[in-house]
């Protein structure tokens, strides 16, 4: 078996409070983004972007995502406080891909968003192929107009996803995979 099969047959995420530095340098981060790049992209419009959360960045993020999260609930227990503190701080880097999916003459939107999707598999192959752990998530931060805007993403502009990049502090159990039977078919002669 290559080295890239067994790379994907082992890939596993991993949750962010089970990372830990150190991060990727800053050499690693630009190979990791480099590879994310390399996506189809129906028309090179490069519907995707990146927004790096490092160092102190992280914790700032988090307060901000408890700051808004208490606009909706202020009665917020500690725990929850806490949570939202923590959630770009767990892992060393956290790394947003906003999808720029818009209307073109030529290129359905639709396509654009698969592409930011396949930036973000690309981006946990890459660090897993350099020795991280790398874990794709969302979150209500993903979907709330209010983060986005305070990101700076644009109002057509959506979050693909968070993805938290470190060092696996444990092996962590593979969940249950379908068989090829249960989502194959074959299109008849």
């Amino acid at each position: 078996m290559n080295d890239t099969i067994s790379l994907l047959k082992r890939r596993r995420s991993v949750p962010p409070p089970m990372m830990t530095g150190p991060g990727p340098t800053a050499d690693e981060l630009t190979t990791i983004l480099t590879v994310a790049s390399r996506v189809p992209d129906h028309g090179k419009l490069a519907p995707w972007r990146f927004v790096v959360f490092d160092g102190r960045a992280r914790e700032r993020a988090g307060r901000l995502a408890l700051d808004i999260r208490l606009e909706d609930k202020p009665d917020l227990d500690e725990a929850a406080r806490a949570e939202e503190r923590l959630r770009f701080a767990r892992a060393p880097l956290v790394v947003a891909v906003v999808s720029r999916a818009a209307p073109h003459p030529k290129i359905p939107e639709w396509e654009q968003v698969l592409s930011a999707g396949a930036v973000c598999m690309n981006m946990i192959v890459a660090a897993r192929a350099l020795g991280f752990s790398a874990t794709w998530l969302t979150g209500w931060m993903a979907y709330d107009v209010r983060f986005r805007a305070a990101l700076g993403l644009a109002d057509h502009e959506r979050i693909a996803g968070f993805i938290h990049i470190g060092k696996a502090t444990a092996a962590v159990e593979d969940r249950p995979r379908p068989t090829l039977a249960e989502i194959m078919t074959n299109f008849p002669e």
